[in-house]
């Protein structure tokens, strides 16, 4: 080994563990301070031990019910409080699921996740949401909603419907979670994916970044996650998409670098779950996603809108794709190679 590998080799050694399994305000501040590419390579390294460095899931987003959020949620299109230009839509028919389901298994995708925009299901509709559910599993993909929060009786009923994942973001850290929504707080959150983790559904809980917020909130928004009961399995990372018409449109921006530095840190710190390079992409380089998957992000959204924003084109995708020679995780069933680590 030479002597400057060594070095460099020793350097990300050196970055913080978790002490006594929780990870500490200051160890994961050690880690954002890293010099970036011992960071990296610290984050490259975690994630070879559980993945497959070349394969990434893919995910697709299907909306099916918009608009018309009883939430305040400073970022979002949907919300019935900001002037968006979103039409609030009915819940999509359960043949809609079907066709949309056939229509993702047929195009590669991994995992099927339908979004609602309620602050919480109603009855009326949670009976269409779980035969929804079956449909997608039906079709052997793996299965995620995000329907806002949840008693303990919704989270048992999804269950049952064998239900995968449940969506439900934190947003940002507790400290500066006011800023972002006040007809909820991050404890209702909590206390959602509480009772989703007891119902036996894994987890899909991330956050948005560039809303404002500063290094210590995304420093507390990743430790938060990290240091749960069991960490959730999917963490999604989302790029503020500024909607003209929501408080958030002019929220102050971070830098790419400081992105990638977000991933790593969230693979680090939850070295078994998938790192989803979610909302934002649309408007990234394609150097900077590559810097992203190098992080340890492997999952990405396909599709040409996620809920009511641009995203990539799968053309556009595909070719990055293959030009970083990632190629899609491949799933037999609903028994995805993500579950245990890629082949």
């Amino acid at each position: 080994m030479l002597a400057n590998e060594a070095t460099t080799v020793a350097a990300a050694e050196a970055l913080p563990v978790p002490a006594h399994e929780k990870w500490t305000r200051e160890a994961v501040t050690a880690l954002f301070d890293a010099p970036f590419a011992d960071l990296l390579f610290r984050a490259q390294s975690v994630h070879r031990e559980r993945f497959d460095p070349n394969r990434v899931q893919i995910s697709q987003l299907v909306s099916i019910k918009t608009g018309g959020c009883p939430e305040d949620c400073g970022y979002c299109s949907q919300s019935a409080h900001h002037k968006t230009g979103v039409k609030p839509t009915k819940l999509m028919s359960v043949e809609e699921v079907r066709e949309a389901a056939r229509a993702a298994k047929a195009s590669g995708v991994q995992r099927l996740c339908l979004g609602a925009a309620w602050r919480s299901p109603r009855e009326r509709d949670l009976g269409s949401v779980i035969e929804m559910i079956q449909i997608i599993k039906e079709h052997g993909l793996e299965s995620c909603v995000t329907l806002g929060m949840l008693d303990d009786d919704q989270a048992q009923r999804l269950a049952g419907a064998g239900l995968d994942y449940y969506n439900h973001n934190i947003d940002t850290s507790r400290e500066y979670f006011a800023q972002v929504a006040t007809t909820r707080s991050i404890d209702d959150r909590l206390a959602t994916l509480d009772r989703v983790r007891h119902a036996g559904i894994k987890t899909c809980c991330g956050g948005i970044i560039g809303m404002g917020e500063s290094r210590d909130d995304r420093i507390g928004m990743l430790m938060l996650l990290a240091n749960l009961p069991t960490p959730p399995e999917s963490v999604p990372i989302n790029g503020l998409m500024r909607v003209g018409g929501t408080p958030l449109v002019n929220a102050g921006s971070i830098d790419g670098l400081e992105f990638v530095r977000t991933i790593a840190v969230a693979r680090i710190l939850m070295p078994s779950s998938m790192v989803r390079l979610s909302a934002g992409r649309e408007k990234m380089s394609d150097e900077l996603q590559a810097l992203c998957f190098l992080a340890g992000a492997n999952s990405i959204f396909v599709g040409e809108k996620l809920l009511t924003t641009a995203n990539p084109s799968r053309q556009k995708d595909a070719a990055l794709l293959d030009r970083l020679g990632i190629q899609p995780m491949a799933c037999e069933g609903t028994a995805c190679e993500a579950e245990s680590g890629c082949s």
